[in-house]
């Protein structure tokens, strides 16, 4: 399909880009006031978009996109989470009220890039579009221009990531070179013809890199602490979901068309012959989602436990990963919608918190739960539904993580590991509820309540006894998308 016919699909994705330019010329003519209402009104025509949104499954754009349900998902999952933070970004008191618009603008051009993250098909499209999330949210993280926390993670981020970035290039490339095409189903028939495992290896592990960045994976996480304990708030909630997904969403694409041998989403398949890649990143699920608890018992700020827990958690999805199943990929998508409300909520609560206390560390968390406690109860029913206990959702997605190794009989040790590790999370979130309902308080500022935030607060928590009661038709419509 060429440029012309295929702007039909990529409406969504150009209000974005209007809203994001509008912006920054609003902000230019001192036209701040209309902002978020523009912001409002944007999101409301991208909703109504998506969902006349024609999903064929057709490339676009001279095959560097493509247009399938898959995409049409995970766009789903980061224009609620992004939207959420935009909202919730104008009662933070961390962010800088002159920054607003640039803020605001930065976080639409991540979108843009997430977006084309979920459907791109085109070597060239998937490093631009993962450049373009990660520019901008190099800036996102410090943009508290006079704290040095901030800028320390800003400096941190932009090292690893350009690191990981130039690593991943050249796997890219280095595919490029071996099938002389960008498009990733034209490369797969070039690659499938290579008696040498070793060259697919290389490539394999290089773009490994890359997307193992994105999405906090072990031995690549080192920046996650720093960089989430140093952003303001909002930005770190933003960090844990939407790049997330976007991250998993392109993993999961690139390494079942490259390297598995039916090349397709659609149907449980096996790696190519001679490459055993499953084992390799069922051994680095097993590390990441240790290491990221482990670290998290040590943790005394709430934010640098979140992130730790973050890297947890992308440990237990990875383990659905290494089936290369359908099964695997529907389970991903069920549990990315169960952790988007969860942690979403508790970084909330987080934010409000620090705005009304200026407290950071879980010991001053004493007494928040008589303090605040209608939204104390909906952080605990997060703090359970991140452990993954019933009766929360987090328990449902975990089921289906685990039931998708136990279902195509592999890796049965991965599961033993994953159960260890579920045990070993409750002891730092249980320390927050602790703190919360039986420390002393020394809390003796007054609450200012804002009805924004306690609604975004409750209204992602109880998500959580809702998808405990009523997960079947969402799981139902996530299979039917595959």
């Amino acid at each position: 399909m060429n440029n012309l016919q295929s702007l039909q699909y990529f409406l969504p994705e150009l209000i974005i880009i209007v809203i994001s330019l509008s912006i920054i010329i609003f902000d230019l003519i001192s036209l701040n006031k209309f902002i978020n209402p523009l912001i409002v009104f944007g999101f409301f025509v991208i909703s109504l978009l998506l969902y006349q949104l024609p999903v064929n499954g057709g490339f676009i754009f001279n095959e560097m996109l493509i247009n399938d349900s898959f995409s049409y998902y995970f766009k789903l999952l980061i224009f609620i989470s992004t939207f959420s933070i935009l909202l919730i970004s104008n009662y933070s008191k961390e962010l800088d009220n002159e920054y607003s618009a640039e803020f605001k603008s930065l976080l639409l051009f991540a979108l843009l890039g997430m977006f084309l993250m979920t459907n791109s098909v085109d070597l060239l499209m998937i490093y631009l579009s993962i450049e373009l999330v990660s520019i901008p949210s190099y800036i996102l993280a410090g943009i508290l221009k006079n704290d040095k926390k901030s800028n320390e993670a800003s400096l941190k981020y932009v090292i690893f990531g350009s690191f990981a970035s130039g690593l991943m290039l050249f796997g890219l490339s280095w595919l490029y070179g071996i099938a002389g095409t960008t498009n990733i189903y034209e490369v797969y028939k070039a690659i499938s013809l290579i008696d040498n495992p070793y060259m697919i290896y290389m490539s394999l592990m290089l773009i490994l890199i890359g997307f193992g960045y994105k999405i906090s994976m072990v031995p690549l996480h080192y920046w996650t602490p720093d960089v989430y304990e140093g952003s303001p708030t909002v930005v770190t909630a933003f960090f844990s979901v939407a790049p997330k997904a976007a991250g998993f969403a392109i993993l999961i694409r690139v390494f079942h068309v490259l390297f598995t041998t039916d090349n397709t989403l659609q149907f449980t398949t096996y790696p190519m012959n001679n490459i055993n890649w499953t084992m390799i990143v069922a051994v680095l699920s097993a590390l990441t989602m240790s290491i990221g608890n482990l670290l998290a018992l040590k943790q005394d700020n709430v934010k640098r436990m979140l992130a730790y827990s973050t890297i947890s958690h992308v440990g237990f999805m990875l383990m659905a990963f290494v089936t290369t199943s359908v099964d695997g990929s529907v389970g991903i998508m069920f549990y990315l919608t169960m952790y988007m409300f969860m942690n979403l909520s508790a970084f909330f609560m987080v934010m409000h918190v620090e705005n009304n206390f200026n407290i950071r560390n879980v010991e001053e968390w004493g007494g928040i739960g008589y303090k605040l406690p209608l939204l104390s109860v909906f952080m605990v029913l997060s703090l359970v539904s991140l452990a993954g206990l019933p009766p929360t959702s987090g328990f449902v997605g975990k089921v289906y993580l685990f039931r998708t190794l136990f279902a195509t009989e592999q890796f049965y040790w991965l599961a033993v590991v994953a159960i260890i590790n579920s045990v070993i999370s409750l002891y730092y979130y249980f320390r927050i509820v602790k703190s919360m309902y039986f420390d002393e308080s020394l809390i003796k500022q007054k609450e200012t309540i804002c009805i924004p935030v306690y609604s975004m607060i409750i209204l992602f928590s109880a998500q959580n006894l809702l998808f405990y009661l009523y997960w079947s038709p969402l799981f139902i419509y996530i299979k039917s998308l595959l």
